[in-house]
């Protein structure tokens, strides 16, 4: 198995996705354990001392005033962690809480929080045992971190809360460290504060969706060159030529791909010769690589902050290597707030531009001598009429979910916490729009295939024919009468989901952007 071994300078995007989603096994580095040992002495000096220290010797938040006596610190330690672990709402998926855990442990084992490295080595431990906390949707306002999701984590580092087993089953977190054979953790000075407070969460979602929407972004390459295909569309504006005068990175990587998928295409060329000539390609077919492209540079942008959040010591106060101990702002969530929101509104325009296209399919009056609804006997067959009701339906949902969340601000913490970043909510709904985009996708995919294969006498690029061969021989049924649609549209979704359009396409096509 695949071991991802933590230091001091931070993680990359592929461990984080390689522990959240495929149980790669955590190292602590030795370096790693001597910041922790060094910045915990660094702790312990200032909790010895009379002098009150911010989450060391205070209170939190809007209680920072109080100056907390030696002999309570360990209850408040514990308390802080029991009142924050106060979410509401549907369990939050296995993945994200890994990641959310994994993330929380990168910041530990920077040394800039003080923690004391056995505390860091337990949550390893847990993560390596496949015991995940049970954390809920709802309570965090993605500034002085995560909270309430972080809590219900650091819950079952004390053991305490219930978390759900390697075997999938929830039961208290007690029996399952009890079994693992780990001891839970007694808080210390400082610890239940650096367990919570960081933009793990919301990291964690970034990271992942930025990896789920590189493959979707290649996908709806594949779709747009199919669709262009179906309608009898031309090629000619994919040329490199064309798009090297306006120079975005992600307009030239997609008209790459579609014109790579249609080399060879004996469906294009007919832009004149159909029964409703024209004289150029609708937007939705002619700009696919710009609306694409731009979304593409979008995740580019993403993956920049993304990478600068993996490097960062998110916490609030911090142990700096001089030896202060100092508040700051670095939890709030705004950088990766923005990005969440910005990546659900280039989701949203492209699952629209795609359904434009199914629709146009579809359309006798638009789609140049293909049935109306791609149906095998119109009238009598409804063909692919409610697909794209369904497919309409989810763009109509992602636009709803590309309003931003971090736009949105309601003060918390007795005015104390007057600005929050709303982040965690963005990553939530934009989990949502990923997976709409796949199913708004697939409905191109189911139609478009059919569209080519309703061109009789005219051959398909052999990358398009890869596509659709290997789209039947994994259950998306093409053109004939009418039937169960359901079952076919649930195929095209897992073909899309799981890779494998990318995968059926490359092996003509060569590797896609």
């Amino acid at each position: 198995m695949h071991t991802v071994v933590v230091g001091t300078s931070g993680t990359t995007p592929e461990d984080v996705v390689a522990v959240a989603r495929h149980n790669a096994r955590i190292e602590l580095s030795p370096a790693a354990l001597d910041a922790l040992a060094k910045a915990r002495e660094i702790v312990d000096a200032l909790a010895a001392k009379p002098e009150p220290v911010y989450g060391v010797s205070t209170g939190f938040g809007a209680l920072a005033t109080r100056h907390i006596s030696p002999d309570l610190r360990a209850q408040l330690q514990r308390n802080i962690v029991r009142s924050h672990a106060a979410g509401m709402g549907p369990r939050v998926e296995r993945e994200v809480v890994r990641a959310l855990m994994f993330l929380r442990l990168k910041t530990v084992a920077s040394g800039h929080t003080g923690v004391r490295p056995s505390v860091a080595q337990t949550m390893a431990d847990i993560l390596n045992a496949g015991i995940t906390p049970v954390v809920h949707e709802y309570g965090s306002l993605g500034c002085s971190g995560d909270l309430a999701p972080l809590s219900h984590c650091a819950m079952t580092l004390m053991g305490e809360g219930e978390a759900e087993g390697p075997d999938g089953t929830v039961r208290p977190a007690a029996e399952l460290l009890a079994e693992a054979g780990i001891e839970p953790v007694v808080l210390r000075e400082k610890e239940g504060l650096a367990l919570l407070n960081g933009t793990d969460g919301m990291l964690g979602m970034l990271v992942m969706a930025i990896a789920d929407l590189k493959k979707l972004y290649t996908s709806a390459d594949i779709t747009a060159a199919l669709s262009l295909e179906a309608l009898l569309g031309t090629a000619k504006v994919l040329a490199p030529e064309l798009h090297a005068i306006r120079p975005h990175p992600g307009q030239g990587a997609s008209a790459a791909n579609m014109l790579s998928v249609l080399k060879g295409s004996g469906l294009t060329g007919h832009f004149q010769q159909d029964e409703a000539p024209r004289v150029q390609d609708a937007y939705s077919v002619r700009c696919a690589p710009q609306v694409a492209g731009a979304g593409r540079d979008t995740i580019a942008y993403a993956l920049t902050v993304a990478e600068r959040e993996l490097a960062s010591a998110v916490d609030n106060p911090v142990v700096l290597p001089d030896g202060r101990v100092e508040s700051n702002g670095n939890f709030h969530g705004a950088p990766v707030a923005y990005v969440l929101d910005f990546l659900a509104i280039a989701a949203a325009d492209l699952g629209s531009i795609a359904e434009r296209r199914t629709d146009r399919l579809l359309d006798k009056n638009r789609s140049h001598g293909l049935p109306p609804f791609l149906a095998d006997d119109a009238g009598v067959d409804s063909g692919l009429m409610i697909a794209q009701y369904t497919q309409a339906a989810l763009v109509s949902e992602m636009k709803r979910l590309a309003v931003p969340a971090s736009a949105d601000s309601i003060p918390s913490s007795a005015m104390q916490e007057d600005h929050v970043s709303m982040g965690w909510s963005a990553a939530r709904k934009l989990r949502t729009a990923i997976d709409n985009l796949t199913r708004i996708i697939a409905v191109e995919l189911y139609a478009a295939t059919r569209g080519i294969e309703l061109r009789h006498g005219l051959t398909p690029a052999p990358a398009s024919q890869a596509a659709i061969t290997a789209a039947r021989a994994a259950g998306v049924g093409g053109p004939g009468p009418d039937r169960f649609l359901a079952p076919d549209l649930a195929a095209a979704d897992a073909f899309v989901r799981s890779g494998e359009l990318v995968a059926a396409v490359e092996p003509v096509t060569g590797p896609l952007a």
